[in-house]
């Protein structure tokens, strides 16, 4: 270490002093007045803590050693970043006087027990272990490590992974195509589920579970998909907790993507410290959910906030669930994209400003883009679907009456002058001042997935 010191000028320094030897009684002195001690001696485990000094114990030879709470473990000791952390920490602090190794009585204590001893009997020698204290030192890598959880949402189109904070920041995301079989898509679950918990370790985030949204009807008890939409093949009665559980060995919690959408806007959104409010999510389908005295209706068979499956008329379009006349058949992506197409083979859809490749897929981004540049017919199929979500929420306002209804998604910001314009015209007077309002989360999904998981450990932890 001297050697080392040397070649970093360390002697020539004005901040430093090198010394090889100190006196005991100096050493004791500057221990006394040190604002830090740091190194691996264990003199910072045991003299050090009579004095309350703070200590910085690095690497790993005084591991399983009794430390008192004025010593900070760096056991990584070659990461400078820590150890400069933990300075920060420790620098200049006061700790209460550990009396863990002896408070300066061990003399008269050692002569008392050995005058209670009768010398002329023949002594057995016996063994007597002391309880194990639990340990009251730190560790500097749980200070600075970020309590998370893995997030997964399972989309029509794509598969995506995160590391999310307990602030709701996405540390990581990985994303990848949703295969169409079961076996294909359960075994890339697993895999970057994996691959993220290993990227977790190095990005100094501990992972308390993992938290999966996906599209269908949900058992949250069991962690079992009942029935899927048809967006999603082969994911009718599938277990995702026992697998997940089984290889990452941390508690699973599965849910609906739109009462995961809920659950986000109540932990981190527009819906935090609000008793009752609504979610609706206006993507490829509509979903929903519905938070009321805090907690998340599930309904008696898990059916609760099939919102985008409200009929809001008796003569409708075919919607994906077999029925006719739901908000999903005028509103969702899919609807929107079936209205596009029309347009687009009837020579209807393009406008100036626009084209459509010759192997591009027409889809509801086109209908958006040709009613911003004028297309009237593009104007009026928004129009009617944004009315068709406006009855829907009329509907949930006199069912419910939330105190605010959040509409989530990549079609919210097109719905909301529309929906709006609907209830001054078709609701109660008595709800037509609740407040609907778009969503400001990138990934509800992702974020409400994590939260079943932060939410837990919050609990636990209070």
């Amino acid at each position: 270490m001297v050697r080392v010191m040397r070649k970093k000028g360390i002697e020539h320094h004005p901040n430093f002093r090198a010394v090889k030897h100190v006196p005991f009684d100096q050493f004791i002195q500057l221990v006394a007045h040190a604002g830090c001690m740091i190194g691996n001696s264990s003199c910072g485990v045991r003299e050090v803590g009579a004095f309350g000094t703070p200590v910085i114990n690095l690497g790993t030879r005084q591991i399983g050693r009794e430390t008192g709470e004025n010593v900070l473990h760096v056991r990584d000791a070659d990461t400078q970043d820590k150890i400069l952390q933990a300075l920060h920490l420790q620098f200049g602090k006061q700790y209460p006087c550990s009396k863990i190794y002896g408070d300066g009585n061990a003399v008269p204590r050692i002569l008392k027990f050995l005058k209670s001893i009768d010398l002329q009997e023949p002594l057995q020698k016996k063994f007597c272990f002391p309880p194990v204290k639990e340990n009251i030192s730190q560790d500097i890598d749980h200070i600075l490590e970020t309590l998370s959880a893995l997030a997964v949402d399972l989309g029509g189109t794509n598969l995506r992974v995160a590391i999310v904070s307990m602030k709701g920041e996405i540390v990581k995301k990985y994303t990848q195509f949703n295969p169409k079989t079961y076996e294909e898509r359960i075994n890339l679950i697993l895999q970057m589920c994996v691959e993220a918990a290993a990227e977790a370790v190095k990005l100094n985030c501990r992972i308390l579970g993992v938290g999966i949204s996906t599209g269908g009807r949900v058992n949250p008890r069991e962690g079992i998909v009942l029935h899927s939409t048809k967006l999603i093949q082969e994911w009718n009665s599938v277990d995702l907790r026992t697998p997940l559980s089984d290889t990452l060995h941390l508690p699973v919690w599965v849910d609906n993507d739109g009462n995961c959408a809920a659950l986000a806007e109540r932990k981190f959104g527009q819906g935090k410290g609000l008793e009752n409010f609504v979610t609706l999510t206006t993507g490829t389908g509509i979903g929903g959910g519905i938070i009321h005295q805090h907690e998340l209706i599930h309904g008696s068979s898990f059916c609760a906030a099939e919102l985008g499956h409200l009929v809001v008329s008796l003569d409708g379009p075919d919607c994906s669930c077999g029925s006719h006349g739901c908000i999903e058949a005028y509103a969702s992506g899919m609807a929107l994209q079936r209205e596009a197409k029309k347009l687009h083979d009837e020579d209807l859809l393009l406008v100036e400003g626009m084209s459509v490749l010759k192997d591009e897929a027409v889809s509801a981004v086109h209908l958006i883009q040709a009613a911003k540049l004028g297309n009237t017919k593009a104007q009026s199929i928004l129009r009617t679907a944004g009315t068709a979500l406006g009855l829907g929420v009329v509907n949930i306002l006199h069912t419910i009456n939330p105190s605010l209804v959040i509409l989530s998604g990549v079609l919210a910001s097109h719905y909301i002058h529309i929906v709006k314009d609907v209830i001054r015209q078709q609701a109660l007077s008595s709800v037509q001042d609740v407040d609907v309002v778009v969503s400001d989360l990138v990934d509800p999904a992702l974020l409400g997935a994590a939260s079943m998981v932060l939410d837990y450990t919050t609990r636990r932890i209070c």
